[in-house]
């Protein structure tokens, strides 16, 4: 992170963040990797938006995306859960159905931190992120150590306006432009 900093003249801005947990077994009373975004998110003076557990099945995980995605509310979502390689681990292909752009250095970041605390075991994880209708899909594994992992490396910088030397949250009123532009040339 030494070329990452946070630049204390430009103001802090909240970003609105729902948390999904993807699950078939848990709730919101055992829910530890939710709890954890959620806690972190508040920490960093962000907005909890929204909070659901859904299923592992891909059409109640893409309902709620898109829920979501439509809501103005919402910035951002962070997932937790169904990343892995298992019959039942359906979060990515759900996200990806949704995806109008990538966010591919999300994944590659998460492993590169992953690695240095599992080592080889990184490879069973499949996080994901990208961009729908104006709003920042990612989804993390279901542990909580992997949830602080790509809240603590990686999303608590890219999430903060002040993070330099470039953020996610800077460029959030760009993410609509094709769509300004093409309802302008109607």
């Amino acid at each position: 992170m030494s070329a990452s900093r946070i630049d204390e003249t430009r103001p802090f801005v909240p970003v609105n963040i729902a948390v999904m947990t993807v699950s078939d077994t848990r709730t919101f009373a055992d829910d530890r990797s939710g709890d954890t975004l959620v806690k972190r998110l508040e920490e960093a003076g962000h907005t909890l938006a929204a909070r659901a557990i859904v299923i592992d099945d891909v059409a109640e995980i893409v309902s709620q995306l898109q829920a979501w995605i439509a809501d103005p509310g919402v910035d951002a979502v962070i997932s937790t859960g169904g990343t892995g390689l298992t019959g039942r681990d359906v979060t990515v292909e759900a996200f990806r159905s949704v995806f109008e752009k990538e966010i591919d250095g999300f994944s590659v970041a998460f492993h590169m931190i992953s690695w240095e605390k599992v080592g080889t075991s990184t490879i069973q994880s499949r996080a994901t992120a990208g961009v729908a209708h104006g709003t920042y899909l990612f989804a993390l594994p279901g542990s909580p150590g992997a949830c602080k992992d790509g809240w603590d490396g990686i999303l608590k910088y890219q999430l903060d306006y002040r993070h330099r030397p470039c953020n996610l949250v800077e460029i959030m009123p760009r993410l609509e432009e094709h769509r300004r532009a093409e309802a302008g040339a109607t």
